[in-house]
């Protein structure tokens, strides 16, 4: 048959949106992205049937436009297995929220809630009320507001307090963080004239009293998070540099980056300067993150002198950078945490990943290490490994926490088998994201915690095309 009358076979869009099979997925999808997809499979039908090929049935044609709406609907915000060996990995969402954060973020999303509604006065409120407090009780700071991230709280600070005046801050402080965030292009940003003091590695006392002026709107203290300075430095502590900002009424703002609310030697993790040690030191302002070391929704807190962060919240841009309702309902479930200490370990899942033995990791990976072995079909050997796990986003940069992995290394020496495999494993029904290193794919257990899960989707790596160099070793 030729294919002019194969054609002529192929139903209409009209005829198929009429079949039986139509209406559930109408139902599911809607009739104008039925259409649409339909529309389209038929016209790539109509090329295979010009290039030769028999015309498909209906059913076969709803089956591909079927296909192309669910492709299309499926988020690619996936969830995955983070075993980067990162814990807080900027590019996997960083924290992992508390149950408790989950319940109160649904139920503000299911209801509505009194966000800016005083219920005692029946008049209007304001939404870091319901989080002022327990901050400052935390921190020990006097007052406290809140933003949708920490570079959010910087800019903010810099803009309310610095804008057509001048910000000291250490050469050996000019961070930068992900995404090309750089401290004097937020302080451009900001309004605020940069004024740099000392040098990379040795910044004085004297540099920062000859640069205090009458100009001067702060002085700017950034803990360095995800970088160190060693050998011969020399950097003015915070309890020093709070001497000298008082002495000349100048504004002292200390930026924690990450922040912690809990000092991590309890934990057996190295000391990372806590929120109510730098408001202890003399800090007039210490800006931090939610979704970092204190395991909470993306979210930057200011905190520290009353008067200040009352000139902070008139600034008109603390408007365009407020929470909503969700994060705010977990972030105040995340703090309430920090009131049993003892506890974070097992209720805040940052806690509980940061502190998992090294031993029960090992143990894990001993289980899993046939069941992936298996299901490679003898293209990789699989080993058991000890490795090094990071906290990540900044946090503690030298500092990394024993743990255990599974080794996935070819039979046979092939770059492009690592990198097929890791494709392959970012295709999986709940993708599984690893790195290579040292001829092998690692994958650091630290962050798995659905064993059976991990193992049960794993098993289907073997219904994917892992391409002709893994094919050729690892299948028959």
């Amino acid at each position: 048959m030729d294919s002019n009358a194969n054609l002529r076979r192929l139903p209409s869009v009209d005829q198929l949106l009429k079949s039986a099979s139509a209406a559930g997925i109408i139902e599911r999808f809607g009739r104008p992205a039925l259409t649409e997809a339909l529309r389209s499979a038929l016209a790539e039908t109509r090329d295979d049937v010009r290039n030769g090929h028999n015309a498909p049935s209906g059913e076969t044609i709803m089956a591909a436009a079927l296909a192309s709406l669910e492709a299309g609907d499926k988020s690619s915000l996936r969830p995955l297995f983070n075993l980067t060996g990162t814990v807080l990995h900027t590019n996997l969402g960083r924290a992992l929220l508390a149950q408790a954060a989950i319940e109160a973020a649904t139920a503000a999303m299911r209801e509505a809630v009194a966000l800016e509604f005083d219920l005692e006065s029946g008049k209007r409120g304001e939404r870091d009320d319901h989080l002022r407090s327990l901050i400052c009780e935390l921190t020990g700071a006097e007052e406290a507001t809140i933003v949708n991230n920490n570079a959010a709280a910087v800019l903010l600070v810099l803009n309310s307090l610095a804008a057509g005046r001048e910000a000291i801050v250490s050469r050996g402080e000019l961070i930068e963080i992900g995404g090309a965030f750089r401290m004097p292009d937020i302080m451009a940003r900001a309004g605020a004239r940069l004024v740099e003091v000392g040098t990379t590695n040795r910044t004085h006392a004297r540099d920062y009293r000859n640069a205090i002026g009458p100009d001067t709107g702060l002085i700017l203290k950034v803990h360095t998070s995800n970088y160190r300075i060693e050998g011969f430095t020399k950097e003015v502590g915070a309890s020093e540099l709070a001497g000298i900002a008082r002495s000349k009424d100048v504004p002292l703002v200390n930026d924690l980056g990450s922040g912690t609310l809990t000092d991590l030697t309890r934990f057996g993790l190295a000391h990372e300067p806590t929120v109510r040690e730098a408001i202890a030191e003399g800090a007039d302002i210490v800006t931090f993150s939610g979704d970092k070391l204190l395991g909470g929704p993306q979210a930057g807190f200011i905190v520290g002198r009353k008067s200040l962060i009352e000139t902070i919240n008139k600034n008109p841009m603390k408007r365009a950078l407020r929470v909503d309702k969700i994060r705010l309902a977990a972030l105040i479930a995340t703090l309430q945490l920090y009131r049993d200490p003892d506890s974070l370990s097992e209720r805040l899942p940052t806690m509980r990943l940061l502190t998992r033995s090294q031993g029960d990791i090992d143990a894990q990976a001993q289980r899993l290490a046939p069941i992936v072995g298996r299901a490679l079909q003898g293209g990789f050997s699989v080993s058991v490994i000890s490795c090094e796990s990071q906290i990540g986003s900044g946090a503690l940069p030298l500092s990394t926490v024993p743990s255990a992995g599974l080794a996935l290394t070819p039979m046979e020496s092939s770059g492009s088998m690592l990198t097929e495999l890791a494709a392959a494993l970012r295709r999986l029904p709940m993708p599984v994201i690893g790195r290579i290193e040292r001829g092998a794919l690692v994958l650091d257990l630290r962050c798995l915690e659905d064993e059976a899960g991990f193992a049960a989707n794993f098993a289907g790596i073997a219904n994917f095309d892992m391409g002709p160099e893994i094919d050729k070793v690892g299948k028959p």
